[in-house]
């Protein structure tokens, strides 16, 4: 028998487990880590059910990008089997319409057979300034390339029609933590913002000098912050 809580780890786009490497080490104490593969269904609902399918009874939760919006579709498909929640660096409001298009630029890339993965250009929208030419940025490029062409297709269809999870929001009741790097400008600190409006009592950090990628671009804060959330 154990006494370490569940947890259960959502990946964003172009992200494996490498993703939440330093966070499923370092948390091993006190939970029972498992990063998911969101790689292989092409609709957030897919995904959540795919998950839920192979994941224990009850678990705390933690998603960062587009593993957020899989939550989201977690906390509507079978909320009740999550004991906690954390959003890290996500949103709950749908693309704008420039980012559709961008979403849709990149899917007509890959129609061509043009799939560059994460290039050194699309780095500083990920990652901040003082990482992009470090091992931090190389390990983010990777990481994109190893989850590959097929899946990015998959994932990206899935973020462009996925619900606008707003609404959702106040009937969030678990203890929920949202973070978000200070210079994200993927997710804004402004998306946090409207996500910690919107859930009763949720707890809002911002972690300084740090992009869309916290969790590999500062772990010890990131871990700080999921040992508090844990074992508050």
């Amino acid at each position: 028998m154990t006494d370490k809580q569940p947890l259960l780890l959502l990946p964003g786009l172009l992200c494996d487990e490498r993703l939440w490497r330093d966070q499923a080490r370092d948390l091993a104490d006190i939970a029972a880590p498992t990063i998911a593969d969101l790689s292989l269904d092409d609709s957030v609902a897919g995904m959540a059910a795919r998950v839920l399918a192979d994941a224990p009874p009850r678990f705390a939760l933690a998603g960062l990008s587009m593993g957020g919006y899989v939550a989201f579709e977690i906390l509507r498909q079978q909320p009740e089997r999550v004991s906690r929640l954390a959003l890290l660096d996500t949103s709950a409001a749908p693309d704008s319409p420039a980012r559709a298009e961008q979403r849709r630029a990149g899917l007509r890339l890959l129609e061509r057979g043009r799939f560059a993965g994460v290039t050194q250009q699309l780095l500083p929208t990920l990652v901040h300034p003082r990482h992009v030419h470090s091992a931090v940025g190389a390990e983010v490029r990777a990481m994109a390339q190893r989850v590959g062409a097929q899946a990015y297709r998959r994932q990206q269809t899935a973020i462009a029609q996925r619900p606008d999870s707003r609404a959702l929001l106040a009937s969030i009741a678990v203890p929920t933590l949202i973070v978000v790097g200070e210079d994200d400008v993927l997710t804004p600190p402004a998306a946090a913002e409207e996500i910690q409006r919107g859930i009763a009592g949720a707890v809002l950090a911002r972690i300084p000098d740090c992009g869309h990628l916290p969790t590999m671009e500062d772990p010890p804060r990131t871990n700080r912050l999921l040992r508090q959330w844990l074992t508050g």
